[in-house]
């Protein structure tokens, strides 16, 4: 049975976007590695106008989607035992190794909010997850839908052409990943470091894990002070300690 993604949203024309081209697209379109469902809560209202929102309990602005109408979409849909995820500015951090186990399961259910989000009864009573995928504030969670699936489904084994790249990436083992080079050799004054030119793989693979250390230690403190803290239970050290 092939990974299934299932998107709950007001906008179900907004997919597949970016999951329908390249890599991804071919393994679900071609290969059938993986399927993408999506549904439209706005079928699933009671009002005779189709709304499925109200205000907010309490007063403020904007407008909370419905927990009824999201219970009924969601309870419309076969539920095997699978993660349901609720995009949210205010969830957890989208983190590689969660991508990981999710990518384990026969799929995943995405709940895309809008307005100033869903009803909390829903999330608690049905157990979604919150998750975030930046320290940002989008419209709506499709575009973050995208993004959580396209990381789960790069991970099914014969979806992308070269499985072994998977761990150098960012993330794999907590630092981010080297720079990348390739032809050609000088570019607008910039040349290739000479070390990728040396043949020397070993030379190459420690300026790889130098520069792996260096542009963690740079842009990401967080993820090198756990690094760090990784070394020394092994009884290691990181560079540039």
């Amino acid at each position: 049975m092939p990974f299934t993604a299932t998107v709950l949203t007001m906008f179900p024309e907004a997919f597949p976007g970016p999951l329908g081209v390249s890599l991804i697209g071919t393994a679900w379109r071609e290969k059938g590695l993986w399927t993408l469902d999506t549904l439209d809560i706005r079928a699933f209202s009671e009002d005779r106008r189709g709304f499925l929102d109200d205000t907010p309990a309490g007063g403020g602005p904007g407008a909370v989607l419905k927990a009824d109408v999201v219970a009924r979409a969601l309870d419309s849909v076969a539920q095997p035992q699978r993660p349901l995820l609720y995009m949210s500015a205010r969830g957890r951090p989208l983190t590689q190794a969660r991508v990981k186990e999710w990518a384990k399961a026969d799929g995943i259910t995405v709940l895309c909010g809008r307005f100033e989000g869903v009803d909390q009864r829903v999330l608690d009573a049905r157990g979604f997850e919150e998750v975030s995928v930046g320290d940002a504030v989008l419209a709506g969670g499709e575009a973050a839908a995208m993004v959580v699936i396209e990381a789960c489904v790069r991970l099914i084994p014969g979806v992308l052409g070269q499985a072994e790249s998977l761990s150098s990436e960012s993330f794999e083992d907590g630092l981010l990943e080297h720079p990348q080079y390739t032809r050609p050799r000088t570019f607008e004054g910039l040349e290739i470091p000479e070390v990728l030119l040396s043949g020397d793989h070993k030379k190459v693979a420690q300026w790889r894990e130098e520069q792996r250390e260096l542009t963690t230690r740079e842009r990401r403190p967080d993820l090198w002070a756990a690094h760090l803290a990784k070394s020394q239970l092994k009884g290691g050290k990181a560079r540039g300690e």
